[in-house]
């Protein structure tokens, strides 16, 4: 057998199988070998003591420009109302004494520490910022290309419709580098869902990219916004391209509207990402994922000016939608597992994810016996590695 450049012995799988070597080569899973095998020689090898190894978290729904890690603890500002904080983002973010950039570049390297390899952030776009969040977003991508994929929304987060010049500046930002266009609430916001969702699909058409729209808005009114982004998703051929993020309303309408939105959103392939609500209502995740729509999920915001919780730890992210939603037994943590990981991975176009022969070598080791026990222990990651390198040893970048 070739020689391998790290080797991993006595590693436990996540279908059980037990004392597993794994060879990694060239940025990837060359080999998983049995005990009882002769192991290839490595140039590094490491001995995992039985430790769980799972696949690289992703993290589906950030605010990477938003967060206030790198400074000392700051407390709340913002009312308890979405235009307040809006408003608190407009005063405090431009006077912080860190960077757009270095504030995201200390959150990245806490979610991978935590054994995150792919992240989708938004980028605040609207007339006080312009462009320049999105600006500190491409810098710390670019900066910690190394440890993470980080893809990019341009977000309107003060509307499209109501912020003059907002609908140029998005096309500016797709222009600049951005990876997906991005909406919120049509009809609650803008008070013009047609306006602002012909804006975004036709920059989306013309750039070809794809969209993420949040939609906070409740019950119907949710739900209407729901129904009128997965028929222009077919309008337009976007099938696979576009995600709702929360889609609050779907878990405050009757279970036979959730059933038909959830076989709409299934047909013309838009995907739900959840960070679990928090204390609005949380859309039926499993009842979604089972008719067939791609659910996967995020941190949302992370110690920043939106909200003082949050460390950027996917599997505490698990624990607390699996809290949220009751769940219990194994085979249904696997599957919230695969929310926080393969799911998103999907959705975010990333090839080769997961621990199999010939899959880019991007995983994390756990002191677990079960992905059940990882979600609802969530203990410190011991090794995480990106594309065949060791970037992370017990929470601390290397």
């Amino acid at each position: 057998m070739p020689a391998a450049d790290i080797l991993l012995i006595d590693a436990r799988l996540p279908d059980g199988r037990q004392s597993m070597a794994i060879a990694i080569a060239g940025g990837r899973i060359a080999a998983i070998l049995p005990p009882g095998v002769p192991l290839p020689e490595a140039c590094a090898v490491h001995d995992l003591g039985g430790d769980l190894v799972l696949p690289a978290l992703t993290d589906g729904h950030m605010h990477l420009d938003k967060t206030l890690f790198g400074l000392p603890w700051m407390p709340h500002r913002a009312q308890p109302f979405r235009m307040s904080r809006i408003e608190t983002d407009q005063e405090t973010l431009p006077a912080l004494p860190l960077s757009t950039a270095t504030r995201a570049g200390e959150l990245i390297r806490r979610c991978v520490a935590h054994g995150t390899g792919h992240i989708r952030t938004h980028a605040d776009i609207t007339p006080a910022f312009g462009l320049s969040a999105l600006e500190g977003l491409l810098a710390a991508r670019e900066a910690h290309a190394n440890l993470a994929t980080v893809q990019i929304v341009a977000f309107p987060q003060a509307g499209v419709m109501r912020a003059p010049g907002v609908a140029e500046l998005l096309e500016d930002a797709i222009r600049a580098g951005a990876d997906l266009v991005g909406g919120i609430d049509p009809s609650e916001v803008d008070r013009d869902a047609r306006g602002q969702l012909d804006i975004i699909f036709g920059i989306a058409e013309r750039r070809g990219v794809g969209i993420d729209i949040h939609l906070h808005e409740p019950g119907e009114l949710g739900l209407y916004g729901v129904q009128e982004i997965c028929v222009r998703t077919r309008v337009h051929g976007m099938q696979g391209k576009v995600t709702i993020s929360h889609g609050f309303g779907l878990g405050g309408v009757p279970e036979s509207k959730q059933k038909a939105a959830a076989e709409l959103m299934a047909n013309t392939g838009v995907a739900l990402a959840s960070h679990g609500a928090g204390g609005a209502t949380l859309p039926p995740l499993f009842a979604l994922a089972e008719a067939g729509v791609r659910v996967f999920c995020g941190n949302d915001d992370v110690r920043d000016t939106w909200s003082p919780y949050g460390n950027g730890d996917m599997l505490e992210r698990a624990a607390i939608i699996g809290w949220r939603l009751d769940v219990r037994h194994d085979p249904a943590l696997e599957r919230l597992m695969g929310m926080c990981s393969s799911v998103g991975a999907e959705v975010l176009g990333i090839a080769g994810h997961g621990v199999a022969e010939g899959k880019d070598a991007s995983f994390f080791t756990i002191p677990a016996e079960t992905v059940g026990e990882a979600i609802g222990q969530h203990p410190p990651r011991r090794l995480v590695f990106f594309r065949g390198r060791l970037v992370a040893r017990d929470g601390a970048i290397l």
